[in-house]
C-alpha cells in the first residue's frame, strides 16, 4: 500500500518539515566524518582554556603554587618580594582572573551555540517522529477500514447465498 493516498492530509508545514529533515539526512550520509563546524583556532582555545582551568589538576597546582607564594613571603627565608597584604599575588590573580573570563565565557557561548542547535535539531526530530506515527496511525485506520468493509461484504455474500438455498429467512 502506497502512502500517496495520506500525503494531502498532511499540512503543508508538516510537509515542508519532513522534506527539510529528509534533505538534513540525505546531505549528512553524504558528509560522513567530515564535520562542517570545525571550530575555530581562538574556539580551541577557548575551549582549552575553559577545561585546563576547570579541572581539578589546575585547581591543585595553582593552589601549591599560592601556598608556596604566601610560605615563602611569610618566613622570609628568600628575601621578600611581597610582603604581607601580598599586593603582587592581588595583581598576579587579578591579571589571570581578567585574561581567563573572556576565554570561559567564549567556550560556554560556543558551548551553548551547539546545545541550542542540538535542541533544535531534537525537537525537529521529535515532530518527524509525531508526523511519522500519525501516519502509521491513518494507516492502520484505513487497513482497518477495508477489513471491515471486506468483512461486510462477506457477510452479505454470505447471507444472499444463504438466503437462496433457503435456509435464512429474509
Amino acid at each position: 500500500m502506497s502512502t500517496s493516498g495520506l500525503r494531502p492530509a498532511l499540512r503543508e508545514a508538516e510537509q515542508k518539515l519532513l522534506e527539510d529533515l529528509r534533505a538534513l539526512r540525505r546531505r549528512a550520509r553524504g558528509a560522513e566524518g567530515v564535520t562542517a563546524d570545525m571550530p575555530s583556532f581562538g574556539q580551541r582555545i577557548a575551549d582549552t582554556v575553559a577545561a585546563t582551568m576547570g579541572s581539578w589538576t589546575f585547581i591543585i597546582i595553582q593552589s601549591t603554587i599560592l601556598l608556596f607564594w604566601i610560605v615563602l613571603n611569610i618566613t622570609a627565608y628568600v628575601q621578600r618580594w611581597d610582603p604581607y597584604p601580598f599586593i603582587l599575588l592581588n595583581l598576579a590573580l587579578s591579571f589571570q582572573a581578567a585574561y581567563a573570563a573572556p576565554f570561559i565565557m567564549m567556550s560556554q557561548n560556543r558551548q551553548q551555540d551547539i546545545d541550542r542547535k542540538q535542541a533544535e535539531n531534537d525537537y525537529k526530530i521529535n515532530i518527524k517522529a509525531e508526523l511519522e506515527i500519525e501516519l502509521l496511525h491513518q494507516k492502520l485506520d484505513q487497513l482497518r477500514e477495508k477489513e471491515v468493509l471486506a468483512l461486510t461484504q462477506a457477510i452479505e455474500n454470505l447471507t444472499a447465498k444463504l438466503r437462496a438455498q433457503g435456509v435464512c429467512p429474509e
